[in-house]
């Protein structure tokens, strides 16, 4: 009986192998570096937001209306404040360069205040500081006091100091501004 044989492979397989590991960990990389929130489950907004500031850049008002519907979409089904926020940013600085102040205002109303209901069922006292800061560069001292209140409760039950500071100090810049 003749002793079994080891078989190895050849050199050719082993440079095939390492060549295709190589390769692999070389996309694997490219795809970690990829641009923030591009295909980012978590801010499906952002690259419909890229988009507009784009076609604001071009002066290209249709495209900048068109990524905004997409950005509001992505907002609106990501039931997170932040988008919300950023999509009304968004409408304004549509209007600016549209002409039409009133109508933009009262898309980014709509949206500020859904990311304010959204922020108050989070429990987050940054997402309705921010939109009480959106509401009051729009003028809004009813919805501003409305905010500010909300955001006291939030603060008040998280038993934080720093929190009720912060709302404290955010009341007082509005209030002079």
């Amino acid at each position: 009986m003749r002793p079994p044989t080891t078989h190895r492979p050849s050199p050719l397989i082993v440079l095939a192998a390492a060549i295709l590991f190589i390769l692999l960990a070389v996309l694997e990389a490219m795809a970690s570096h990829r641009n923030p929130g591009e295909g980012d489950p978590a801010t499906p907004w952002l690259v419909h937001i890229w988009q507009v500031d784009a076609a604001l850049a071009k002066q290209d008002g249709g495209a900048a209306e068109r990524a905004w519907h997409d950005a509001y979409g992505a907002a609106l089904g990501s039931r997170r404040w932040e988008g919300m926020v950023q999509v009304g940013d968004a409408a304004l600085r549509i209007g600016e360069l549209a002409g039409s102040r009133k109508a933009s205002e009262a898309r980014a109303r709509w949206t500020y205040r859904t990311a304010l209901f959204r922020a108050r069922q989070e429990g987050s006292l940054d997402g309705v500081l921010r939109v009480a800061e959106a509401f009051s560069a729009l003028g809004d001292r009813e919805v501003v006091a409305q905010c500010l209140r909300i955001a006291e409760r939030l603060a008040a039950r998280g038993h934080d100091a720093q929190a009720l500071d912060r709302v404290s100090a955010l009341s007082e810049r509005l209030a002079t501004h």
